[in-house]
């Protein structure tokens, strides 16, 4: 039998091989084995802390007054986190850092780096930089950071309502934040807004002011360029720090923005309009005179003025002495209907269109029948922003015409003013309203120099089951200078009280307030102080400031 040869195999490339693979295994283990040595003796020293530094999301544009002046920019802010998977100790990692953190509930923290099942746990968010060093600098396990921008106001507690704030992750809360939130984030360029930083300043120190010397329980005040609707200051107290509101309850007082989010019955200050719409119509004429001299009595109610009137008003008188019982007879010469249709047109029965999501709506009787008719003649029974009756108000400041009320600088903005009145109607009626301040009931409003016509607002205050026999709503609305108004001035108190030497009344509280904001703000707009008064008109004193503290 042949056999066949075995074939030659060759084992030169095949051992080279071998030994290649066998060397590189060899290598593998080699730096395993090592590696495990190093962390035996010095510990996980590469993983004690994770320093991520994420992308932060896109800056928010800043905002700034119509001067350019700075309100509200974007910051560089860091945010600690942990890997609860990483943490050994919890309750030891939680004092810890509660060390350099002091604001840290401690427990909280705990209980989060306990949950073993969570990657990725908040510790606190918006540390500083030294903060973040402190951290850092403790070394512990399964700690992070991450960049972020937070929103900074730099005038702390200035126009805080109005500007809102922006949460953590950097979207609009409340305010302009929030009802201009995609302007903000999309375009870089500033946000300019009509307020002068100036004026509301001065707005927000007498607003203070006012609620401390009256001990008031809030307040609210609008300032308001007249031909354009710009509003210049408008304020809330007590005041809101945005950067605390995200941790204010929601029931804190100083959450509400009571000059746009609030409705009040303003009183008497309503008696111009109800006055403007009757000449307007034709339905009474300047020197048409009222008996006042009795009570009325609609459906049981009673209506009476709260101080006789001597003789047989005209209208000027019953602006000038804030007469309840003509300002209803005049409304009875307008009729019902018609009075609806002027409050409607000047906007008084809508929501006010300012750009602020929670502009509130007005609270109007069911029926506007012949009392309800009566009391909105002299502002009771209907409720309104303030910032809807300073854009109300405005129209006699504007020649007879609304305009949209605004928070936005728009240069190349077209006005769309409504006529309500004729031009003559509005100054009639602002004539009336300069009466009121030289010789009747806003005599307190008065400066010198600037030729402030106003009137006087004194509402009792609704309560459970109907109104208050102790506390008021009183305003004050203004417009100066009164020969050629530019500006709506008003200011609302609630529950001022009565002093040793003055009434609790509008006449004692919100007037010289408004006058005392006029005085202030006037130089900063550019209105030229005149001392020369109309024959016949006699000012009672030349500055508000001069009153300060006196028993008038």
């Amino acid at each position: 039998m042949q056999i066949e040869p075995t074939p030659e195999i060759d084992l030169g490339g095949g051992g080279m091989r071998t030994r290649i693979v066998s060397m590189a295994l060899l290598a593998v283990f080699g730096a395993i084995a090592i590696k495990g040595l190093t962390v035996a003796l010095s510990g996980p020293g590469e993983i004690v802390t994770q320093v991520v530094n994420t992308e932060a999301p896109a800056r928010r544009a800043d905002i700034v007054d119509r001067n350019g002046g700075l309100l509200a920019t974007s910051v560089t802010a860091y945010s600690v986190f942990a890997d609860p998977r990483a943490i050994g100790d919890a309750a030891l990692i939680a004092g810890e850092l509660a060390r350099v953190l002091p604001d840290l509930d401690v427990e909280r923290i705990e209980a989060r780096l306990s949950n073993k099942a969570r990657a990725f746990a908040w510790i606190e968010r918006g540390i500083t930089p030294r903060q973040r060093q402190a951290v850092f600098e403790l070394g512990l396990e399964g700690i992070g950071f991450r960049e972020e921008t937070r929103r900074a106001y730099p005038r702390g507690t200035l126009a805080g309502h109005l500007l809102g704030f922006a949460g953590a992750d950097g979207q609009g809360l409340g305010g302009i934040e929030y009802a201009m939130d995609d302007r903000l984030t999309s375009d870089p360029e500033p946000l300019f807004l009509t307020i002068d930083a100036n004026v509301q300043f001065s707005l927000e120190a007498e607003l203070s002011a006012a609620i401390g010397e009256y001990e008031a329980d809030a307040g609210a005040g609008v300032v308001l360029a007249a031909q354009t609707g710009e509003v210049l200051g408008m304020a809330s107290w007590p005041p809101l720090d945005p950067h605390q509101a995200t941790s204010l309850d929601r029931d804190d007082p100083a959450r509400l923005d009571r000059a746009s989010n609030a409705v009040y019955e303003l009183g008497s200050v309503f008696k111009p309009l109800t006055v403007a719409g009757a000449l307007d119509a034709g339905a009474i004429r300047p020197n048409d005179r009222f008996d006042v001299r009795e009570p009325l009595r609609i459906r049981g109610q009673q209506i009476e003025d709260d101080h006789p009137i001597v003789g047989r008003p005209t209208s000027f008188e019953i602006i000038a002495d804030s007469s309840n019982i003509g300002t209803v007879k005049i409304a009875w010469q307008m009729g019902t209907r018609r009075q609806q249709e002027f409050f409607s047109s000047l906007g008084l029965f809508s929501r006010s269109p300012i750009e602020l999501a929670g502009s509130a709506r007005p609270l109007l009787p069911e029926k506007f029948d012949e009392l309800y008719s009566a009391t909105a003649s002299y502002g009771h029974g209907i409720a309104v922003s303030p910032i809807a009756f300073a854009s109300a108000f405005a129209s006699l400041a504007n020649a007879g015409e609304t305009v949209t009320p605004t928070l936005l600088m728009a240069p190349t903005r077209q006005r769309s003013p409504k006529r309500v009145m004729a031009a003559p109607t509005a100054d009639l009626v602002v004539r009336m309203l300069r009466k009121a301040v030289v010789d009747g009931t806003g005599s307190r409003a008065e400066v010198g120099g600037y030729r402030v016509a106003g009137k006087t607002g004194t509402a009792e205050k609704p309560i459970a089951g109907g109104y208050s026999d102790t506390e008021n709503i009183c305003s004050f609305a203004a417009v100066f200078p009164a020969d050629s108004p530019e500006y709506v001035v008003l200011i609302v108190l609630d529950s001022p009280k009565a002093g040793q030497d003055r009434g609790r009344t509008a006449a004692w509280n919100a007037a010289p307030t408004a006058g005392r904001v006029i005085e202030r703000i006037a130089p900063i707009l550019g209105v030229e102080p005149q001392f020369d008064e109309p024959v016949g008109s006699t000012p009672r004193v030349r500055s508000v400031a001069d009153r300060r503290g006196t028993t008038l």
